[in-house]
């Protein structure tokens, strides 16, 4: 699911664009192993990683673009404690902030530990296990799809934003109606049926698959996803400054950035994005999450091979999270594939909530990994988004853009 940001969506961050960088600062992360590298991309290096140089990234920090009010980046490498950080604005090294999208990766990450405790068949009908939720029409739509985005399910439908009045902030979508209200809107529109493609076809990156995901685990577990979560990552990894709110918590620890839309100030605001888009975290928690993932230690050898296949299928017209034409660029572990320059392959996951764009990157061995929190303003064109968050990806592994990455886009964000 999706929030879309119009001209009422003016995402200010309070305090001056000082700036502030630190090497070598910062929550220890877990040490990165190499050995585990994903199979599927384990040739990192086609091309040549460069040695890490702070200053790529020190200069797209300071001046911080006037469209954005506060930065937060982190870069590690092998061994414990970040290679560099930096923030800009009112931001601090340990600010939490509200990761949206990259909750996917965590939500993929529990479904497949299911599946691998044979608890889930990763090509069940998804609605074998929830017949009172996905009609029959998309019967035939199995759980490798929905984590690969290759289900056919068709857009969310609208949600809370400024056109609904006083603390749109505050209100939210439960996760099942979430799902009904999009099956039901594309139901009454037959144009949008006829040219439904069928299941496993096309990869089209959207946040309905990953609700169904989240749903399936609750029902197969018969727990709650925030219990599931809590017992297989956060407790195991020791992410104590990860969670994922209850319904109606709309606070976030501190310290955090203080973000604006318009006069209203949202940085408390409903997590109703829930397991596409809820969670709450630091640069430090993720990293180590990352490093978790990449290792080994979350996913056991009978389903990494699976967890970061990308599915051969075309990349449909309307998805233009891949950039790389044509080519889908999303694994069933919730993460994307990434090329950058020099031919270096890179996996990772971008996110955003209303004040908040996040992202998350890694070399397959390791080597390098980049997790980075911005506070938009809402000025500045998507083209100029898009653009900055490339060249800070790209500054962190060779200094040189990404040719392909999700976009920051103001107009058309994932949560």
């Amino acid at each position: 699911m999706r929030h879309r940001t119009t001209a009422l969506h003016r995402l200010v961050v309070a305090g001056t664009a000082t700036v502030a960088l630190t090497l070598g600062v910062g929550v220890p992360a877990a040490t990165a192993r190499a050995a585990d590298a994903p199979s599927e991309a384990a040739a990192t290096a086609r091309g040549h990683l460069p040695g890490f140089d702070a200053e790529p990234l020190a200069q797209r920090l300071a001046p911080l673009p006037g469209y954005h009010a506060g930065a937060l980046v982190r870069v590690d490498g092998p061994g414990r404690g970040p290679l560099w950080t930096g923030t800009a604005g009112a931001v601090t090294a340990d600010a939490h902030f509200r990761i949206g999208s990259v909750t996917k990766a965590f939500t993929h990450t529990v479904a497949l530990q299911l599946v691998a405790e044979h608890r889930i068949g990763i090509d069940d009908p998804v609605r074998s296990h929830l017949p009172d939720l996905i009609p029959a029409e998309y019967g035939g739509v199995t759980v490798r799809q929905v984590l690969d985005h290759t289900s056919g399910f068709p857009a969310p439908a609208p949600t809370p934003a400024p056109r609904n009045g006083p603390g749109w902030w505050l209100m939210g979508v439960t996760p099942g109606d979430g799902v009904r209200d999009a099956l039901a809107l594309a139901a009454a529109d037959d144009a949008r049926g006829r040219h439904r493609p069928a299941p496993g076809t096309v990869q089209q990156y959207n946040g309905l698959n990953t609700l169904v995901v989240g749903l399936v685990v609750e029902k197969v577990t018969g727990n709650s996803f925030r219990e599931e979560l809590d017992h297989r990552i956060l407790r195991p990894l020791r992410l104590r400054h990860t969670s994922l709110p209850a319904s109606g918590d709309v606070s976030i620890p501190g310290p955090h950035a203080r973000v604006y839309v318009g006069a209203d100030e949202v940085t408390r605001q409903s997590p109703y994005p829930w397991a596409e888009g809820g969670m709450i975290t630091t640069t430090a928690d993720l990293d180590r999450f990352l490093t978790a993932l990449l290792s080994g230690r979350l996913l056991p050898p009978s389903v990494r091979k699976l967890a970061f296949s990308v599915p051969e299928v075309p990349n449909a017209p309307r998805n233009r999270h891949c950039g790389t034409a044509g080519k889908a660029c999303f694994a069933p572990v919730g993460l994307m594939r990434l090329t950058l320059a020099d031919g270096v392959t890179v996996w990772g996951k971008t996110g955003s909530r209303p004040g908040w764009e996040n992202g998350f990157f890694t070399t397959p061995d390791l080597r390098r990994r980049v997790v980075y929190s911005l506070n938009p303003n809402g000025t500045g064109t998507s083209q100029e988004h898009t653009d900055y968050v490339l060249a800070l990806v790209g500054a962190a592994f060779t200094g040189v853009p990404p040719t392909a990455a999700e976009p920051a886009d103001p107009g058309h964000r994932p949560r």
